[in-house]
């Protein structure tokens, strides 16, 4: 990933009574292996977070919507009309009604502009230092501060290849917004003059269902519905290491190579609503994953997202209750008491 410009601005916040400022850095970093490193480690922390998709209001088609400085100014720094330390220092003074609003600590702004591939990102994120200790070339017990990348609360991530082509996509601008964040999740869109344009998690949620759905229509064997499912997990959970989004045509060409197009016309034909390319929630990725079971002569398969819901466990009976039965099952059962 090469680093194009990085630079770290101090944010100061002594106490919850005491308002945030910023000790702005005069010059970029220079490159280095220690950079390419920190960047790697904030992409691995920041793809592990829950993070709300959009794109800038501007891009709305709302005519009463007001374009957010920030975007501008990006945008201005990208033609050249400013240098990255000068952009930086606007963003940050931006952020910091924020940090005073919901953080109560000190950090360091980190901005960096770098290529992954032929994409064009610009990331940004609040990080903090927490204590620890350290062995010296002479053995002896140091102090030691480290950056605490796993509590970072407040970070961001553009692509601007996506924005700046005039791509039809939602979502190339995605910002943290963990649970209990809620309201620091919106103030950060509201300096960046962001809009939610798709709802990961639902979205997510949707693909497993007609993931679901497909495998209870096609009837598979039990091996080859166990293949697929974690074909897709798979996929999703890669996608979302890479802070890339799930590509239906591309699933579906991994679900079956014989019949490429069979998951995706599926999706399609019986309109579940999904976008093409939709941001993989991990969360709810988690959760899904597949009971199975056989034992004389019964043989049992179900997503475990069902469970609790269509299907529930009775443990002191030792029963399986299911709430909503196959409609192909149900057909057979009747035939037989006919």
């Amino acid at each position: 990933m090469p680093i194009q410009h990085c630079i770290v601005h101090a944010i100061d916040k002594t106490g919850s009574d005491q308002p945030a400022s910023l000790k702005p850095a005069n010059a970029e970093l220079a490159p280095s292996a220690l950079l390419e490193e920190l960047l790697a480690s904030f992409h691995d922390a920041y793809h592990a977070k829950t993070k709300a998709w959009g794109h800038f209001i501007a891009e709305s088609d709302d005519p009463h919507e007001t374009v957010a400085e920030f975007a501008s100014d990006l945008a201005g720094h990208l033609d050249g009309n400013s240098d990255f330390v000068a952009f930086t220092r606007a963003a940050a003074e931006r952020l910091l009604p924020v940090i005073d609003a919901h953080l109560s600590v000190s950090g360091h702004l980190l901005c960096v502009d770098y290529r992954q591939g032929e994409t064009h990102y610009f990331a940004a994120a609040l990080l903090h230092q927490r204590e620890g200790v350290g062995v010296t070339d002479s053995l002896d017990i140091v102090p030691a501060r480290q950056l605490n990348l796993a509590r970072m609360s407040l970070g961001l991530r553009i692509n601007l290849t996506q924005w700046r082509d005039g791509a039809a996509s939602r979502h190339y601008l995605s910002w943290i917004h963990d649970r209990g964040g809620k309201k620091l999740s919106e103030d950060l869109a509201g300096v960046l003059g962001a809009t939610e344009g798709i709802d990961a998690t639902g979205e997510t949620r949707t693909l497993l269902k007609a993931f679901s759905d497909y495998v209870e229509q096609q009837d598979m064997p039990e091996e080859q519905s166990r293949e697929q499912t974690e074909t897709l997990i798979d996929y999703a959970n890669e996608q979302a290491g890479r802070g890339e989004p799930i590509t239906l045509e591309a699933l579906s060409e991994l679900l079956d190579e014989q019949q490429p197009k069979a998951f995706y016309d599926h999706i399609r034909n019986a309109d579940y609503g999904l976008s093409p390319e939709i941001p993989p929630d991990k969360r709810t990725l988690r959760q899904f994953r597949r009971f199975t079971g056989r034992a004389g002569g019964m043989s049992i398969s179900f997503d475990s997202h069902l469970l609790g819901s269509s299907i529930e466990y009775d443990e002191s009976q030792d029963r399986l209750i299911i709430k909503q039965v196959p409609k192909q099952l149900k057909e057979q059962l009747k035939k037989r008491q006919s």
